[in-house]
């Protein structure tokens, strides 16, 4: 077995040496191992390529020089295997492009044939590259476009499997490979030539926008930690494309999956893509209820749309069970015994972990489709919870068009509260009381919960006075909040959900930043659910 990375590989040179050739994604849960060889701010990818190597014992790896983190790889690599080899990879796609890299991989077999004490047999290539020939082409439709770094094998078949229209998948490694050969008088020039065709990947000079398919609805675009290369692609596309693009990141760990789920998922949801089904319920009583990492709610309306009950309780360790608590608790408060439910929707990021759900929607979608049925002259919705905080578009009618998460870090949430709270040793209650002007004007410089709590502690020590504390940790929330409404563009009415809306002081912190009011629900914990809710009484679902 030899591992490789880049499809730019000479895999088939290698299955005629009569060895394995695997493709090398990154693995592991973290990257204990691959920290201790890296700089920590190295490209995730390359981190999770070699914690893959060094957890199985990969003793054969071939690379390309597509980037800087690879050539450190490799670098890194010499003297840990057996065998480890770098090809040199043409950035553009041309005959004197095609001269070059038939001499790479030419290099590449004498090698690894001295290695291998084996002859390398030019027939064995001519016949494996015949058999795979022309033997599928790129699809020409696509409901929506993959790009950028490499998707995991999961991530791409669970957005295959929730998209409505097809997937085509542009990303670094995303196609299979079609190879025709023109000229065979010179097998391995035509070869090289052949990879070199394969649909470009980023680093290669070719504008890759122009590879896209007509009427196509959406982008996906993966960029990776500590690498800006995707990055400047996707502002380029951003700029040129016409249609929407999500952008996501990842640092190939299990850490941010189901945030990045629920980013596609809500994506998918409001560009019409995601797969709907249709029920023809649309009467007796509907429940939502929302899963989230602090509080669990849940909403019965009837038919009408009238509120019947609602219930707010903390989720506990288990989201399940938090589930079946609120459920029983707002039947109690409705009167209503379980059978009398028409249809369930769960959302929130719980919502995969509740049985009897008939349905789940994403907290994007419910929270747009709550807000919308509460005032209808709402446009933007600044959702601050537990543990994330959102920023939701909305059209005229009501459809999510845009929006922004910040759900990596605790800054500007009211988790980051609760711990200054505990830090100034006062209830997070009297927090959400101070609203008047501070006698001082202090800034908290660091958004990061762990440094603003070191420049909290700093503070106590200078003896200031704590409501101008607590008056600046609001700004400082209020100013997280509104860097995501620039995100995806000011746009009033604005309201207010989740429970930080409960802090007075962040509110008019925020109602100062963005010189309007904003509007407050009854109760703004209960917006999601609400919106679960009108979902289950429509009888569509994702």
């Amino acid at each position: 077995m030899i591992g490789y990375v880049c499809k730019y590989t000479p895999v088939e040179v290698i299955e005629a040496f009569g060895e394995e050739p695997v493709r090398l994604d990154p693995a592991g849960k973290s990257y204990e191992s691959a920290e201790a060889l890296f700089h920590s701010n190295m490209c995730s990818f390359a981190k999770g390529i070699l914690e893959n190597i060094l957890e199985n014992n990969v003793e054969e790896v071939v690379l390309t020089s597509c980037c800087d983190s690879i050539k450190r790889l490799y670098d890194l690599l010499k003297g840990r295997v057996k065998f480890a080899y770098l090809l040199d990879l043409p950035r553009k796609e041309n005959p004197m492009a095609a001269d070059l890299y038939r001499r790479e991989i030419a290099d590449f077999i004498s090698t690894y044939g001295v290695f291998k004490k084996r002859d390398f047999d030019e027939g064995k290539l001519s016949k494996i590259l015949d058999e795979k020939c022309a033997k599928g082409k790129r699809r020409s439709s696509a409901g929506v476009a993959l790009m950028g770094a490499r998707l995991s094998k999961d991530m791409v078949e669970k957005i295959e499997n929730s998209c409505a229209a097809g997937v085509i998948n542009f990303t670094c490694t995303g196609e299979e490979r079609d190879f025709d050969i023109e000229v065979k008088s010179d097998l391995l020039r035509g070869y090289a030539k052949a990879l070199l065709e394969l649909t470009p990947c980023m680093r290669m000079a070719r504008n890759r926008e122009n590879l896209l398919p007509r009427n196509l609805k959406g982008i996906i675009y993966n960029t990776i930690k500590f690498c800006d290369f995707y990055s400047y692609e996707y502002a380029l596309l951003r700029a040129k494309a016409d249609i929407p693009i999500l952008k996501i990141e990842t640092d190939y760990t299990d850490s941010g999956s189901g945030q990045i789920l629920t980013r596609v998922d809500a994506f998918m949801e409001s560009t019409g893509i995601k797969k709907i089904e249709e029920t023809k319920t649309k009467k007796g009583y509907f429940a939502g209820i929302d899963s989230g990492s602090t509080s669990t709610n849940a909403v019965i309306i009837d038919e009408n749309k009238n509120l019947i009950a609602y219930a707010t309780i903390p989720t506990g360790p288990k989201a399940i069970e938090s589930a079946r608590e609120v459920f029983e608790r707002v039947l109690k408060n409705a009167g209503l015994k379980k059978e009398d439910i028409s249809a369930t929707v769960a959302t929130g990021y719980g919502r995969v972990s509740i049985p009897f759900a008939d349905m789940t929607v994403t907290e994007i979608t419910c929270h747009g489709k709550g807000a919308f049925f509460l005032d209808g002259t709402v446009r933007t919705i600044v959702d601050i919870g537990g543990q994330d905080s959102k920023v939701i578009r909305l059209d005229d009618s009501g459809n999510v068009v845009d929006f922004a998460m910040n759900d990596k870090c605790s800054a500007g949430t009211g988790r980051f509260l609760e711990v200054m709270a505990r830090s100034l040793g006062v209830p997070i209650d009297e927090m959400a009381k101070v609203t008047e002007k501070a006698k001082e004007d202090i800034t908290i410089t660091s958004m990061c919960t762990v440094f603003a709590e070191s420049e909290v502690i700093s503070l106590i020590a200078q003896n200031k006075d704590r409501r101008d504390i607590i008056h600046a940790l609001n700004k400082a929330v209020a100013s997280k909040a509104v860097s995501l409404v620039d995100r995806v563009g000011r746009k009033g009415r604005y309201m207010m959900t989740g429970g930080v809306a409960k802090n007075l002081g962040v509110v008019r912190a925020i109602e100062s930043k963005l010189g309007e009011k904003l509007i407050i629900p009854f109760d703004p914990q209960i917006t999601g659910a609400l919106g679960a809710a009108l979902i289950a009484l429509e009888g569509k679902s994702g």
